[in-house]
């Protein structure tokens, strides 16, 4: 989601300063959008007033920001730090802390959206932090979504977009095991889809995810490895804050099972392919 969300930022008419883990993504991206190639997190924090990063886990996030040549070694003083990663809510109090004491701002500010809300700037941000640093940075953040929500204090948008992943989540698990029990009895997985689409059932997620399902495309707009990663930020939050998580659990379990299996680089829809293994029957679009 990295490059569609600096790409954006790059065509609004930005100066950025572009680092990946991945040189050549950045190099390329450098090339074609006008953008500034950098070595390291700290050669494009130390050009920058606002330094967005977008990575897979709390490891990684704490590594670009906090790590030898980080984005902490190369940003200067008064500058803003928003993170739109997906990582532990207590991980990014500890980042927002470090920062504070160097004198740097820090928003974390996950987002939500896939694939296709980066590519087209339509992301939705769960934000944390203060409100004078928020409203600084909205502008940076205009280019790349259309929804903001200040959550709260540090940490606070991740409880939110962890809340909000929890529930897409086991609506996923449901539709699998549904679908799954329908098209075994013999129910058109288009009627059934059509019915769920009509009733209380109606579901977003559902209407997005359905068709993939259906025409068994399971490349990644949202990858099974990186929603297992979430549920286990779900459920660690969970422990913290002394709250069950029954059914979260159940489905972690499950997207274990599927990563097991080697799906883990695959749409998180490609769960439902643990049941119909199980079962040996395949939701798929009538061949009639």
């Amino acid at each position: 989601m990295g490059a569609p969300m600096a790409r954006n930022l790059l065509r609004a008419g930005h100066s950025v300063a572009l680092w990946s883990n991945t040189a050549s993504k950045a190099r390329e991206l450098a090339a074609a959008e006008n953008g500034i190639y950098c070595e390291t997190p700290a050669e494009a924090a130390a050009q920058a007033e606002g330094i967005f990063l977008c990575v897979g886990d709390s490891a990684m996030s704490e590594s670009v920001i906090l790590g030898p040549d980080g984005v902490l070694a190369g940003a200067k003083p008064g500058s803003v730090v928003i993170d739109a990663s997906t990582v532990s809510p207590s991980s990014s109090v500890r980042v927002h802390q470090r920062l504070a004491d160097a004198g740097i701002h820090f928003l974390g500010a996950p987002c939500t959206g896939s694939k296709p809300g980066a590519e087209n700037g339509t992301l939705t941000f769960m934000i944390g932090g203060d409100a004078a640093v928020f409203e600084r940075a909205k502008p940076w953040m205009h280019p790349m979504g259309q929804r903001f929500y200040l959550c709260g204090g540090p940490g606070m948008g991740l409880h939110a977009k962890l809340t909000q992943n929890l529930i897409l989540s086991n609506i996923l698990n449901a539709f699998n095991e549904g679908l799954v029990l329908s098209t075994k009895a013999g129910v058109d997985p288009e009627l059934m889809l059509e019915i769920l689409a009509n009733s209380a059932a109606k579901s977003g997620l559902i209407e997005f995810k359905a068709p993939f399902v259906l025409r068994r495309d399971f490349a990644p707009n949202f990858s099974l490895k990186w929603m297992h990663k979430d549920t286990g930020l779900m459920l660690e939050s969970a422990q913290e804050l002394n709250v069950p998580l029954l059914m979260t659990a159940l489905t972690r379990q499950i997207f274990q099972t599927a990563i097991s299996r080697g799906l883990g680089e695959e749409d998180m829809c490609s769960t439902i392919k643990v049941l119909e293994e199980l079962t040996g029957t395949q939701v798929k679009f009538s061949t009639k």
